[in-house]
């Protein structure tokens, strides 16, 4: 047994090749059959590491959540220590302030009733040393009239005391009356009550803080909202108490008049931060928010309301349009949102084996229309991504879409730019086709702008941005004289199609002989005789050649070809010269027939 088991183990330095699940270490396959890890599971070396390297990740992920947690607390418990700080300023020097307020009144009680009590101290003393004055006088009086009477009393001749005595009788009175030997004032102060009704109003105060001032609401910092929330801040500028806030909002609605936006129900929050992410919101739209600031005593008025903005839904990539060469591929989207938005990125993700397809490659940003030409590396397989940005910041990708940049030339697709439209032209739904109808029109009805057809009634494609062979087709009845070809973005707008050296056309005109076509460049055009009259059209542009070739798609017949370099990049442009219609047919592969030219 212990040579089979010597056997199965081979060499004791040979490396690990399974994992033990139960004891979490890994072991040699001989120790599974005859170790002590006879009965526990196995899996292999590589499932083992990739099950704990997930595991790991997800504990990873899962810690730095709880630190990301943990961080938002610290930093909420930081605000709060500071507001614990600020309300403890605030408060104290609300205390010391209403402190002064009562010191100061009750000074002013003391300096009040000081000079009272000086006031009634001088009238008594003045009444006191009145009096004393007057008993001075009679005292002086009863002193003179006893020294008189005594010398009276002394004399023995009674005739002649009587003589004497008869002009002091009438002193005699002056003993009948009671000498007054009350006080003319009160040794006593008036013990008057002091009116402190005011004081005691002041000190109940002393625990009631003012009403705060209006907040002030901030405006949006970019990318401080998703498709569904945004980040509210505000400020406060004075030292006010602040127990919590009311953040209102509500959506900003178009074609509402102002009665009927007040009379909208808006949404409130309490919080008791000076931030608050409101959440639950529609993608791409504007709300109005307002908010209030609340203590024990009252409540703010309002701030000012300020406007915020939900991240954009993503655009729809138009697939069926999309279109790309060996160097380069022009993307097409949809918006998908009802409100306008600032601009487009547009993310390259390169697909091989060595890259992972969530891996950006490139981005390229602030595309202000639906579309892009991209430069791209030939050979190679992109995932392109559409996203729509506004203040509040990136939308979420738009559905992926495949690019491959191969050697086949790129398949043309284009609208008529109905901006550039004669006005006597009307455009279909789907901008392919333009109708040039028999009704009259006064010249005084019609509206130009400078980048409309004022004198040929004619429209220029969208332009053709990307270098290399393009290819499309024309449709048009027997009976309709027409111009097709390509023409430069200034192309004078006055003029005619092929009447000068920025456009390029062939004109069908129908004379009362024959069909007359002409191939026109700068008013000059050879003398071409076709019998057989094209209904469909197909038009053949190659920039590195220089050329533009037309073709009459029935019969696979080359009609004709310039031969010029094209120092700009070129429009389709069609012209009506009678009513009538004519329809462009694009996003098609170029026939072997045109490649000769």
């Amino acid at each position: 047994m212990e040579e089979q088991h010597k056997a199965a183990g081979g060499d004791e330095n040979e490396p690990p090749d399974v994992f033990c699940i139960d004891c979490k270490t890994p072991i040699r396959a001989f120790q599974k059959l005859f170790g002590p890890h006879k009965d526990h599971s196995v899996t292999q070396i590589s499932s083992a590491a990739e099950e704990i390297k997930d595991e790991t990740h997800k504990t990873m992920c899962k810690l730095e959540e709880q630190i990301a947690q943990m961080e938002n607390f610290a930093s909420h418990l930081e605000e709060i220590f500071i507001t614990v700080e600020e309300n403890f300023g605030r408060q104290e020097q609300n205390l010391e302030q209403h402190c002064n307020e009562v010191m100061q009144t009750l000074a002013q009680r003391y300096e009040e009733k000081v000079s009272g009590l000086e006031v009634e101290k001088k009238q008594k003393l003045e009444a006191l040393y009145s009096q004393l004055i007057s008993c001075g006088e009679t005292l002086d009086i009863s002193k003179g009239l006893i020294e008189t009477a005594q010398e009276v009393h002394r004399n023995e001749d009674k005739l002649t005391f009587l003589q004497v005595c008869a002009p002091y009788v009438k002193y005699k009175e002056l003993t009948k009356t009671e000498t007054d030997l009350n006080l003319s004032a009160s040794m006593e102060f008036e013990n008057s009550t002091i009116d402190f009704s005011d004081v005691r109003q002041m000190m109940d105060s002393i625990n009631i803080v003012p009403a705060p001032s209006a907040p002030v609401i901030n405006p949006q910092t970019p990318n401080s909202a998703t498709s569904t929330s945004v980040r509210v801040c505000w400020s406060l500028f004075s030292d006010d108490t602040v127990e919590y806030y009311e953040l209102f909002y509500k959506p900003v609605l178009e074609n509402t008049t102002a009665e009927e936006a007040k009379e909208q129900d808006a949404s409130m929050v309490k919080v008791k931060e000076t931030y608050c992410t409101v959440t639950d919101l529609v993608p791409n739209t504007q709300y109005e928010f307002w908010v209030t600031a609340l203590n024990t005593t009252g409540i703010s008025p309002a701030s000012e309301k300020a406007v915020y903005m939900t991240v954009p839904s993503p655009p729809f990539i138009k697939h069926k349009e999309c279109r790309s060469c060996p160097n380069a591929a022009l993307i097409r989207w949809e918006s998908g949102n009802t409100n306008p938005v600032d601009s487009y990125t547009v993310e390259l993700c390169e697909i091989s084996r060595e890259r992972n397809e969530n891996a950006v490659t490139e981005s390229i940003v602030g595309i202000p229309t639906c579309e892009s030409l991209i430069q791209l590396q030939t050979a190679k397989r992109y995932l392109i991504y559409v996203r729509a940005v506004n203040i509040g910041g990136l939308s979420e990708r738009s559905d992926s879409f495949i690019i491959q940049t191969t050697g086949k030339d790129f398949c043309t697709f284009f609208h008529l730019n109905e901006e550039t439209a004669h006005p006597c032209l009307s455009i279909s739904e789907d901008g392919f086709t333009m109708f040039y109808g028999d009704e009259d029109i006064e010249l005084s009805d019609m509206t130009f702008s400078d980048n409309t057809f004022a004198r040929c009634v004619a429209i220029l494609g969208e332009l053709i941005p990307v270098r290399g062979k393009h290819y499309w087709e024309v449709e048009v009845e027997e009976t309709t004289e027409y111009r097709i070809g390509v023409a430069y973005q200034d192309t004078q707008r006055n003029g005619y199609l092929g009447g000068n050296n920025t456009s390029w056309c062939m004109r069908h005109v129908i004379t009362p002989s024959r069909h007359k076509y002409e191939f026109l460049h700068n008013g000059w055009s050879p003398d071409i005789r076709i019998t057989t009259h094209p209904k469909r059209i197909g038009v053949a542009l190659d920039y590195d050649t220089g050329t533009l070739s037309f073709f009459n798609t029935d019969l696979a017949q080359h009609l004709y070809t310039y031969e010029c370099q094209f120092l700009h990049y070129v429009h389709p442009c069609f012209a009506l010269d009678n009513p009538g219609a004519l329809t462009v047919h694009n996003g098609i592969e170029a026939p072997e027939y045109t490649q000769f030219s």
